[in-house]
């Protein structure tokens, strides 16, 4: 059989507002092995305004302010798309742009991930996919998560991948079929906190260090009926806003103290998914010393933290790759994975009929 080969843009916006990450992979296939180089990789951050917007104005815009902002926000991420291009002279075959969340609701049918990719593919001149949940959704499934088929066809190798980023989530096989959820929230709580005395998060996890355990918020927060629920499930900020925040409001802890329990609270969540074998972690969270202490303490699992740019990239890594997928007509969402009933091939594609 040919191999294929296809050079591929991955843009990713996360929960936890830290910037865009921009990857750009080389993705080949032969004897029905997917492989992939990345090629290069940066992160662009936020302006403290568009921050805002994307964390919660955007929720509250009407309906024209939302759509304009939609636009806006398209051609901001074709523009830095368009600079990383420039700076590390690359043209690929097609761009795939997570967007950025603002309503998840799969319970409902409702989701959006603002940063229209036709105002993307308008800026670059290149094919661009977005969207790519929203059909998973209409088949009745959750539309996360879709890391996992990067997953399995790139890092088959680890028994769990774990992403530690605003939500931790993790993907494993189990008889033959790719699993995988949302845990619990993360450095979208975390970070959160570390706002609130003016950090962007906490380095090395070391204000969660100084604090101590409060035994009946971490058994609060662990008795959460979510935690109970079998997979597919997705969490958002949603879920965040109206089961996390009130309990952890309610005790008014001293900061460490909220800190420290919540890190118990995640790294123990994480420990009754992951039983032994070897766990990879990426996500910001794979920096946070004391996080991957608590979750080395609690699972039975050999931890392997990779290098660095798979740790920061792997998410954009792996939508470049669901955009590589769609290229070749390829399913890039798992029905095991989020409940639908079907795999499919998620997202739109925009294209012109001429290249710059």
């Amino acid at each position: 059989m040919e191999s294929l080969t296809i050079q591929a843009i991955g843009l990713m916006s996360g929960t936890s507002l830290d910037g865009l990450d921009i990857c750009c992979a080389t993705f080949q296939k032969s004897n029905d092995q997917w492989a992939f180089k990345i090629d290069c990789s940066k992160a662009y951050s936020y302006s403290d305004e568009l921050k805002e917007k994307l964390g919660n104005k955007a929720q509250q815009m009407s309906a024209i302010e939302f759509v304009t902002f939609h636009s806006e926000y398209g051609k901001f991420l074709g523009k830095r798309v368009n600079d990383f291009m420039k700076e590390f002279h690359v043209k690929p075959d097609i761009i795939a742009s997570h967007g950025h969340t603002i309503f998840h609701k799969p319970e409902k049918q409702i989701m959006f991930q603002i940063g229209d990719g036709a105002a993307i593919a308008a800026e670059t001149h290149i094919p661009t996919v977005s969207d790519f949940r929203r059909l998973d959704i209409m088949l009745g499934g959750q539309g996360a998560p879709l890391v996992p088929i990067g997953d399995r066809l790139l890092f088959g190798a680890y028994d769990y991948c774990l992403n530690l980023g605003g939500f931790s989530n993790i993907s494993f096989e189990s008889q033959g079929k790719r699993i995988a959820f949302d845990i619990s929230p993360v450095n979208y709580v975390i970070n959160h906190y570390c706002r609130q005395i003016g950090l962007e998060f906490d380095k090395d996890g070391e204000i969660a260090r100084s604090g101590n355990i409060h035994q009946p918020l971490l058994d609060e927060l662990n008795s959460i009926k979510f935690y109970q629920q079998p997979g597919p499930k997705s969490l958002g900020r949603e879920w965040v806003e109206t089961f996390i925040y009130p309990i952890l409001v309610k005790y008014n802890l001293p900061l460490k103290d909220t800190l420290r329990t919540f890190y118990e609270h995640a790294a123990y969540q994480i420990s009754r998914i992951a039983k032994g074998g070897n766990l990879l972690i990426t996500g910001g969270g794979a920096f946070n010393l004391f996080l991957v202490e608590r979750i080395e303490e609690l699972t039975a699992c050999r931890i392997v933290i990779p290098d660095r740019q798979i740790i920061e990239y792997k998410e954009a890594l792996i939508f470049a790759f669901l955009g590589a997928l769609y290229w070749n007509n390829e399913p890039n969402c798992l029905a095991s994975v989020t409940g639908a009933p079907f795999d499919n091939i998620g997202g739109m594609l925009f294209k012109m009929n001429h290249s710059r």
